[in-house]
């Protein structure tokens, strides 16, 4: 069973590390234009909004948390190295970036018939201050998958000969994506010369997309503590168990009195 769920997380990883592989190259078009990245978008809709897409997608994030959650709620000790802490932070930030990005696309163009494209969205992050965290909570989850794949093939003898080059696409590929996006921005804000304005359909339901996105935040974080605190209390419970058990074989018996 512990094979089979590693298995498990493993294909799950797999394929978001695609999702954010694309969506990472997608932006690194727009530094050749925002046209190019808008085909980029094209695709990747296309792809991920099919009912196989949205179902492997969707499907893995929701695998990948569940066995995240088993984990935190496992694990005996925090006494852990360096590269997994890291790991760990970057891997809990990646639904964060999920969360939002269900909410501003996949919930508002399913609800409420917002079509997404590269100057609309642009123009969204702009207007509400978060093209900084959109790119910020990029990076942790592309550097968590690709820890994790690292992880799982380092055994590997040609995998660790090309660490070099896979430590450098590591690095390269969010600075193109960062680029890219500084590079749409620019181009969106030469194209509207006035103040930039949200699509209205985003605006008439911004209430209604900000309880979707905090409810469903409200609900990770729910459960990520949950199962923490839930952990922590059975290592409790046991060492008090253990402790209770040695306390009785160390107990002189009356008869040995």
């Amino acid at each position: 069973m512990h094979t089979l769920l590693r298995r498990f997380q493993f294909i799950s990883g797999v394929v978001l590390l695609i999702y954010l592989f694309l969506h990472l190259v997608n932006h690194a078009l727009g530094i050749w234009s925002l046209d190019l990245a808008g085909h980029g978008l094209t695709l990747a809709l296309r792809l991920w909004h099919s009912v196989p897409g949205t179902v492997l997608l969707y499907g893995a994030a929701l695998m990948h948390f569940s066995l995240a959650l088993r984990t935190i709620y496992g694990r005996r000790h925090w006494a852990l190295p360096l590269t997994e802490w890291v790991r760990l932070w970057a891997g809990l930030s990646l639904p964060l970036l999920l969360i939002r990005h269900a909410v501003a696309t996949r919930l508002a163009a399913s609800l409420y018939g917002f079509e997404p494209n590269y100057e609309r969205i642009v123009i969204s992050l702009i207007t509400s201050g978060t093209q900084g965290l959109q790119l910020a909570l990029l990076a942790p989850g592309w550097l968590h998958g690709c820890l994790g794949l690292w992880l799982r093939m380092r055994h590997h003898a040609w995998v660790r000969r090309a660490k070099p080059v896979l430590v450098a696409f590591l690095v390269l590929l969010p600075l193109l994506s960062a680029a890219g996006f500084v590079r749409m921005k620019q181009a969106v804000m030469a194209i509207n010369a006035g103040p930039l304005h949200p699509d209205p359909k985003l605006v008439s339901h911004q209430v209604a997309l900000d309880t979707w996105r905090h409810d469903i935040l409200m609900l990770y974080l729910s459960l990520l503590i949950s199962a923490l605190v839930a952990g922590q209390l059975r290592n409790w419970l046991e060492r008090r168990q253990l402790r209770k058990q040695t306390r009785s074989l160390t107990a002189p018996r009356r008869s040995d009195c």
